[in-house]
């Protein structure tokens, strides 16, 4: 019996990869320093516990709406309206998911057809370096995906210059992730709606369906001096964003698997109904209980919020300045989220001292955590420009942070 080709087509997760090995060499009583976690390592809010718990106590374990329970829904539209500003959006406006994945999947599978004999493709644009994910899961619903290289001199950031000229007939979607995984960087409001005036744009010209989906799902975990701004809130693009957050990492709850999506006007109707009849016949519905906790969450762990926030702000900044004194790393400051994706290509095709030959990230990953105990992500995954690059999560404490670049160090330094 075969397995489709479509599924055969996907390829494990590197974080993921990366994380299970680096816990099973914990496990064997390795003293591994692990920078590959893709989640706080932070408690979920006491609060949004307890009102989880108090709701499967109350029998709240049933089948809900499949889009979410109203309640839940007009919360995350009221948050949308209010803090980042997005207009007309409704609990009508809102689907709640199994996640941001979720939430991200559906959005894709809603958007893009799988192409019909001899018709090409629609095209996803994808600025990288870009989550893991971002790709696969357009790729499964039809779309060729365009990648759209940036750098660490430019912060990882594409230009308007650079979106107008990606654009073709075939555009279906640009991908918007500020802050970004796994760069840790932002564009500026200003940034923000000058893409969005050349998407805007190439609508009325080239591009008649083009949207933009704007995964937001770092957007409180923000530091520096960039504000945080939704594109969606610029009204020459409201109705044609799918906005997709999540509390699981605001709010230490990726295990909940809680997310949504929402969009503004006739189209955000539209594209969350389609979402909802896709949930209908996948997941159904997210738990009831899960959703207490969310509410609570949202409502009243802002403390909790900040907490975190502030540790993820020193902590990034130390990573940073580590990471520059480093002898031929280079690294963009991280402006929220909570990595770094430092460029080690001055170090390729060099030799580790265990022997390995260091032909891309991969090799400098592995041999990293072979030699001195390190677990990073090799940044092949993120793009295709990723091979000079690993990912590198600040979400564990600071001793840590300064033993695991001094451990680089000694890596490095025993390069020949």
């Amino acid at each position: 019996m075969r397995i489709s080709a479509r599924a055969n087509s996907l390829k494990p997760s590197s974080t993921v990869a990366v994380m299970n090995r680096a816990k099973a060499l914990k496990a064997q009583g390795v003293d591994v320093l692990n920078f590959s976690a893709g989640e706080p390592d932070f408690n979920s809010p006491q609060r949004a516990k307890d009102a989880a718990i108090a709701a499967i106590n109350a029998n709240q374990t049933r089948y809900i709406e499949t889009a979410g329970d109203l309640a839940s829904r007009e919360l995350i539209a009221g948050f949308l309206r209010e803090r980042n500003r997005i207009p007309g959006v409704t609990a009508d406006h809102v689907i709640i998911t199994s996640g941001v994945k979720m939430a991200l999947y559906m959005a894709f599978q809603c958007l893009f057809d799988v192409p019909a004999g001899d018709q090409e493709a629609q095209e996803l644009l994808l600025p990288v370096p870009a989550w893991v994910s971002f790709a696969p899961m357009a790729q499964l619903a039809g779309a060729k995906v365009v990648e759209l290289p940036t750098t660490p001199e430019s912060d990882f950031k594409i230009t308007p210059e650079q979106l107008r000229g990606a654009i073709s007939p075939r555009s279906r979607a640009l991908l918007i992730n500020s802050p970004s995984n796994p760069c840790s960087t932002m564009y500026t409001p200003g940034e923000l709606k000058a893409l969005a005036e050349v998407v805007a744009e190439a609508s009325r010209t080239v591009a008649p369906d083009l949207v933009i989906v704007s995964d937001e799902l770092y957007q409180n975990i923000v530091f520096g001096d960039v504000p945080f701004a939704s594109i969606g809130s610029f009204a020459s693009v409201s109705e044609r964003t799918i906005t997709i957050n999540g509390p699981g990492k605001s709010f230490a709850m990726t295990g909940w698997r809680l997310g949504w999506a929402s969009g503004s006007g006739e189209f955000g109707k539209k594209v969350v109904s389609a979402m909802t009849k896709l949930q209908g016949q996948s997941t159904t519905c997210v738990p009831a209980f899960c959703l207490a906790g969310l509410r609570e969450a949202l409502s009243h762990c802002q403390s909790d919020l900040e907490v975190m926030r502030a540790a993820f702000a020193v902590r990034g900044a130390l990573m940073y300045d580590l990471l520059r004194a480093v002898p031929g790393v280079k690294v963009a400051r991280p402006m929220g989220a909570f990595y770094v994706f430092p460029d080690i290509s001055a170090h390729l095709h060099r030799t580790s001292a265990g022997g390995r030959l260091l032909s891309g990230a991969a090799d400098f990953a592995a041999a990293l955590l072979d030699e001195q105990q390190v677990a990073v992500v090799p940044g092949e995954d993120f793009g295709s420009m990723g091979h000079r690059h690993v990912r590198m999560s600040f979400a564990c404490g600071e001793d840590q942070i300064r033993k695991g670049i001094a451990r680089l160090n000694a890596f490095i330094a025993g390069l020949r």
